[in-house]
């Protein structure tokens, strides 16, 4: 295999930020796309719903990406946000499903102690250290996107990293 097409997927009802990182071996990692799915809070949780499902949708027929990577739910002392979150990630792991995508998930601290050395970075922190990674010009924004590079980033790294110990990655 040249390369590896990643997912990544920050999970939010109002804002789902996602990213799509590729990696070939003679070239370092780039995000390919990405973008923000927002949906609005005048709308039925059912609609804001299928608008996630059909825009994943659309995102996994363009890119055919091999994995993907998600955060976690996190407990926060917003149940309502929590909630809402939670059925923003369903709608998403059953769009994953339905293409057969394999599809892994990383608590938010796993994945800025992995990107940021510090399991407790800010917003700003995760932004700059993804604009370091991909090499950008620019931040990626908003903060959801760059989440969503930086959980694609930590997936990427992880499963070259299991191929490697496997024997399955050639140079």
């Amino acid at each position: 295999m040249n390369s590896i097409r990643i997912l990544g997927i920050d999970p939010g009802l109002e804002r789902t930020g996602w990213a799509i990182v590729e990696n070939s071996r003679d070239k370092r990692p780039h995000i390919l796309d990405s973008g923000i799915i927002e949906t609005s809070s005048k709308e039925k949780l059912q609609l804001r719903l299928k608008k996630i499902y059909t825009e994943i949708e659309k995102i996994l027929k363009t890119h055919s990406p091999s994995s993907a990577a998600l955060e976690d739910i996190f407990f926060s002392k917003r149940a309502d946000t929590q909630k809402n979150t939670t059925y923003a990630r369903g709608v998403i792991l059953l769009a994953l499903e339905n293409y057969n995508i394999e599809t892994q998930e990383y608590n938010p601290r796993t994945v800025k102690s992995s990107i940021c050395s510090n399991g407790n970075a800010d917003k700003k922190q995760i932004m700059k250290s993804v604009q370091l990674i991909f090499g950008l010009k620019e931040p990626l924004l908003p903060d959801d996107v760059s989440d969503a590079a930086a959980i694609a980033f930590l997936h990427l790294r992880n499963s070259s990293f299991k191929r490697l110990l496997s024997g399955s990655y050639t140079r």
